[in-house]
């Protein structure tokens, strides 16, 4: 019996369950397998990237789903979700996204609409939508925080927590809302082996006169994916970027920079800790290797010991 690879759920000798399609549009009855194999995906990304907006280092497609033919279509202008194809190098890293942002959701942090896509040669590709666009084909304002420190994107990686917390107070409407949420992201990303949260992995966006984090993407657990990882984060808290414990979390960063309340952060706690079996049932239904979800288990484990989270 099949799992959907977008809602995780049975769904007998079909594909895609019905709850999985209806997400998608509730005018499609079946999905085609998207007609590019793995290697001709990245190829296309490759020609492509020169001519669309979209960036980062793993091969993106920007798409759109064509509902009359049942299928997802690549284009260079106006799409509406980003295909990523699996990596050449990195094992399951569709695989490790799909199931990390359905991770995220389960703890409360917002995602777009997201999961994995049949491509003709057997393989899954990792889909997602796109949260700037509206439905009228304009364009929501985001900016990440490498616009916001007004960083090149090559110094992504130099930069402090500390300071994204004064970029946060400085354009955020409600920045003690923002700070419980960006602590929030911080705690998830590290228990999930998340080591690549960089400046252009955060973004803000402007709604209805009101900036706010954006819903969050690029989630997945690189530790296990890139393997031999030597750091736990990809900017620096506290002078560090590895080798963190409860009392870097909970009393350097919750309390003394982002100056939450004990009652706010043990409730943020409290919330990880309830879903940790949600999680390890959800990675057991993932699309992962048996092997890979034994890795992807053991790293949880030992991040909630290491933060005392039980």
């Amino acid at each position: 019996m099949n799992r959907c690879p977008i809602t995780y759920e049975f769904c007998g000798d079909k594909r895609y369950s019905n709850k999985g399609l209806q997400l998608l549009s509730p005018k499609l009855t079946t999905l085609k397998d998207f007609p590019y194999s793995a290697p001709e995906q990245r190829l296309q990304a490759a020609r492509l990237m020169q001519r669309m907006s979209i960036s980062g280092m793993q091969p993106k497609l920007s798409a759109v789903l064509n509902e009359a033919t049942e299928g997802f279509e690549v284009v260079e202008k106006g799409g509406r979700y980003i295909l990523k194809p699996p990596h050449h190098i990195f094992l399951e890293v569709c695989e490790n996204e799909a199931i990390s942002m359905q991770m995220a959701a389960l703890i409360g942090i917002e995602v777009p609409l997201h999961g994995l896509l049949y491509v003709e040669d057997g393989t899954l590709s990792y889909f997602i939508k796109r949260f700037d666009r509206l439905e009228n084909g304009g364009k929501l304002a985001v900016e990440d925080f490498a616009q916001l420190a007004e960083q090149p994107r090559s110094t992504k990686y130099n930069y402090t927590i500390e300071r994204m917390i004064v970029l946060i107070e400085k354009y955020c409407t409600f920045p003690d809302i923002e700070k419980k949420e960006f602590f929030k992201r911080l705690l998830f990303s590290f228990l999930i082996g998340n080591e690549d949260m960089h400046l252009k992995n955060f973004s803000l966006i402007t709604k209805d006169q009101y900036t706010t984090f954006s819903t969050a993407y690029d989630l997945l657990n690189t530790t296990i994916a890139l393997g031999g990882a030597t750091e736990e984060m990809a900017l620096m808290l506290d002078g560090k970027r590895s080798n963190f414990r409860r009392k870097h979390f909970m009393d350097y960063l919750a309390k003394g920079r982002l100056q939450l309340k004990e009652q706010e952060i043990n409730d943020i706690c409290h919330g990880f800790a309830k879903v940790l079996p949600q999680w390890q049932e959800a990675i057991q239904h993932s699309f992962l290797s048996k092997k890979m979800k034994e890795t992807y288990l053991n790293l949880l484990k030992n991040r909630y010991k290491r933060l005392g989270i039980r």
